[in-house]
């Protein structure tokens, strides 16, 4: 399953760097590991897209009440 997301301009410069390697995101979807992540670069302040993206493999999810409050 491939789920589309928003990804401010910081943020998606780093993942698509290599520095970003994880999302950190409230689990209001059905996220496996296996899916993809289409992550669209969006700006908040113009509430506009930039016409970048990239496709992200989920390899881990963390799901412990004791780290993810």
């Amino acid at each position: 399953m491939i789920h589309e997301l928003k990804e401010h301009p910081e943020f998606f410069e780093d993942v698509i760097s290599g520095r970003k390697t994880f999302e950190v995101r409230k689990a209001d979807r059905d996220f496996k590991v296996g899916d993809l992540l289409a992550l669209n670069e969006y700006n908040p302040d113009s509430k506009e897209y930039t016409n970048r993206c990239c496709l992200v493999y989920i390899d881990y999810i963390l799901d412990d009440s004791n780290y993810c409050k």
